[in-house]
């Protein structure tokens, strides 16, 4: 398997409104910029979700209101506190999305179909752009590459 790294990403610009497919984008404190969700101080600001999940159910990137699709990374493996280098920017993993009502409303049964696999949220710990295409470095905690 390739190493890991980003397939897709998306900011969304407002409650139920499509999520917009961008190149690059800008990581701050608090999220990306451009994306409703940037709130300082939050621990839940950058959702990645990974492309083999996609793949599973018939998806496309950003189906599941993800910013960031990855592909060759384990998201749930990852320890709490993990730190993941993308492009310029570090990212520190938090807890995993569950999946909510919406999940449904793309394919029946789907909502229960993610429970443990709707991706996971991190944090921004050092800004920086990324770019589709940037590979995904762990930090020092390390991470489960997907086999």
């Amino acid at each position: 398997m390739s190493d890991p790294i980003v397939v897709a990403l998306h900011v969304n610009t407002g409650s139920r409104k499509p999520l917009a497919s961008v190149p690059r984008v800008n990581a701050v404190p608090g999220g990306l910029e451009g994306d409703r969700h940037l709130k300082l101080g939050g621990n839940r600001t950058v959702l990645l979700v990974e492309q083999e999940v996609l793949d599973q159910h018939g998806l496309e990137p950003g189906a599941l209101r993800e910013q960031v699709t990855v592909r060759g990374m384990d998201l749930m493996a990852l320890a709490a506190g993990s730190r993941v280098s993308i492009g310029g920017a570090t990212l520190e993993a938090g807890g995993g999305c569950a999946p909510c009502g919406r999940m449904d409303e793309l394919k029946r049964g789907l909502r229960n179909e993610l429970v443990g696999r709707r991706g996971r949220f991190f944090s921004v710990v050092v800004a920086g752009a990324f770019a589709v295409g940037d590979p995904i470095t762990p930090g020092p905690q390390g991470m489960t590459p997907k086999t």
